[in-house]
């Protein structure tokens, strides 16, 4: 009897067409009103954030400018009372606040995907001791807990403030993660690779933490929203270097010269409305990767279509 043996070469080579099912979810992403308005928005911020030095037409720290203008052709969103140019100082700030907010947002959902799916696949007196120290950061109130620190560390950086948000805000997105890895354990696939001999520690990495792609995408983006609304209000309330550039600073110094009683709503709406804008498209993507990935919300949409 002969038997050919075909090369391990060519069992695993792969034509370019089983590659296509990888850009699926992308056009699933795309093709979705909510997921295309929201990355358009987030891609405007992105851009500005990333070319600021270009885009914006003077320094944001120059006060050489006439005090206290409403917009005009020449300075888009008017000046500060010390003759800054305030949409240099958006445009800068806008990297600022895009930096520290998925920096705190990346950093607290990789910190919280660790000790969930460690916690959530082990089991037993890991999971109890794992569970403790995530219970530990949940009780405490967050924006007290910021400020005290803020406090403690007097003028910080916005850096510096963003790592301590994503210290002491990791542990809601653990929880989930330790939710979703235990319903995962129990899974066929994950017993077919215990008996195939691999490692705790590579069924975690190569088999659980893919199958929770959506689940971590949707984490970062709410970390990432919840990063920028903490640092904007740490900023405001005076607990970071009032000489840095971030929205939260520029809402802080509107605040201490009482803009909103003068009238000075262009020193005041621009910041305020970054922050929505941004926040907007981080809550319509990660809405959109919902709709994508949850079957029951697949279902419910196709009957709504069905009863029009």
């Amino acid at each position: 009897m002969n038997t050919e043996i075909t090369p391990s070469s060519q069992i695993n080579r792969k034509t370019p067409y089983q590659f296509l099912h990888l850009f699926k979810p992308l056009k699933l992403f795309f093709s979705n009103g909510k997921s295309a308005t929201g990355f358009i928005i987030f891609l405007l911020f992105l851009v500005v954030a990333i070319f600021a030095p270009v885009i914006a037409p003077y320094s944001p720290t120059a006060a050489i400018y006439d005090p206290n203008l409403s917009p005009t052709a020449e300075h888009w969103f008017g000046t500060t009372n010390t003759g800054q140019d305030l949409f240099s100082q958006f445009i800068y700030s806008a990297r600022t606040t895009m930096i520290v907010g998925f920096g705190a947002g990346i950093l607290s959902t990789f910190i919280g995907l660790i000790f969930g799916v460690i916690a959530g696949y082990r089991g037993g007196l890991i999971d109890s001791i794992l569970s403790f120290i995530m219970n530990i950061f949940l009780v405490m109130p967050g924006l007290a807990l910021l400020i005290v620190i803020g406090a403690y560390l007097k003028s910080s950086t916005p850096f510096v403030n963003g790592l301590i948000i994503a210290l002491t805000g990791w542990a809601w997105g653990a929880r989930v993660f330790r939710s979703q890895t235990m319903t995962l354990a129990n899974r066929d696939f994950i017993s077919a690779a215990k008996m195939s001999g691999k490692s705790p520690l590579r069924i975690m990495v190569t088999e659980i933490c893919p199958n929770m792609m959506s689940i971590i995408a949707g984490n970062i983006m709410f970390a990432t929203l919840g990063a920028i609304l903490a640092e904007a209000g740490l900023a405001y309330l005076g607990f970071e270097d009032i000489n840095s550039t971030s929205w939260g600073t520029m809402l802080y110094w509107a605040s201490s010269n009482a803009a909103l009683l003068r009238g000075a709503w262009w020193w005041f709406v621009p910041p305020g409305l970054g922050i929505a804008l941004v926040g907007l498209s981080l809550v319509l993507m990660n809405f959109a990767i919902d709709q994508i990935t949850n079957p029951r919300l697949k279902v419910q949409k196709r009957r709504k279509n069905r009863g029009r």
